[in-house]
């Protein structure tokens, strides 16, 4: 296990993506030192802890959500696209968090786990359209938009008459997805 670690962290791209398979063929004795990866000082490293976690379906959700608030912007993302290949409602608060992150990648791959999450994902969704900032909103809707949740008409309907371009775009996105392609207008 140590050489495939040694090759994982190697800082070759290439000789880490080989040993990935290597790994996964340990199963679940490789999750021990994969978890304890996630934790080395540098970024690299961790990220290749994550990269290795996402692929292996031995990984559990809860492995996965402290990573999203890792300090390096590389690890936050890849954790949430981990989140995306291991998509669990119990992820669905810490993922509602990450929209917020400052780093626009992340918060979009923390949008597309909670596609993968599905409509356990909805109420906290609508939530977040109710007090957030735009950009915030904006993945929070498009989100909605992808998951099709007759749920988010109401927020849908309210998002077309917004000022901006995209959330508008994002609501008739949904609304026609829902088969709710008509746009009514109040006389």
């Amino acid at each position: 296990m140590q050489d495939l670690l040694a090759e994982l962290t190697s800082g070759d791209d290439a000789r880490a993506e080989r040993a990935i398979p290597d790994i996964l063929e340990l199963g679940m004795a490789a999750m021990p030192a994969l978890l304890d990866l996630t934790h080395a000082e540098e970024a690299d490293s961790r990220w290749w802890a994550v990269r290795a976690l996402a692929a292996s379906p031995h990984t559990r959700t809860e492995d996965l959500l402290p990573l999203l608030s890792d300090s390096a912007p590389e690890v936050r993302a890849a954790a949430a696209l981990a989140l995306c290949n291991h998509p669990n409602e119990s992820a669905v608060d810490a993922l509602i968090k990450a929209l917020a992150d400052e780093d626009p990648l992340t918060a979009g791959l923390a949008g597309n786990a909670l596609v993968k999450i599905g409509s356990p994902s909805v109420l906290s969704l609508l939530e977040v359209m109710n007090d957030s900032p735009i950009g915030i909103r904006i993945t929070a809707l498009r989100a909605l938009s992808e998951i099709r949740d007759h749920r988010a008409i109401p927020v849908m309907m309210k998002s077309l008459s917004e000022e901006s371009a995209l959330l508008q775009y994002w609501a008739k996105d949904g609304l026609e997805r829902l088969g709710l392609d008509m746009v009514y207008i109040k006389p």
